[in-house]
């Protein structure tokens, strides 16, 4: 059997994994429940 070759994540992504997309997906959420929110107030 050929031995597995265990590289870092970031080498084998070529690259570095951005922290944007977490306060996208925080303000995506906010902004659900923000808007849910409103729309039971206003019925």
């Amino acid at each position: 059997m050929a031995d597995e070759e265990h590289i870092a994540t970031d080498k084998a992504r070529a690259g570095t994994t951005p922290h944007i997309v977490r306060y996208v997906l925080f303000i995506s959420l906010a902004l659900v429940v923000v808007g849910m929110a409103f729309l039971l107030l206003v019925e």
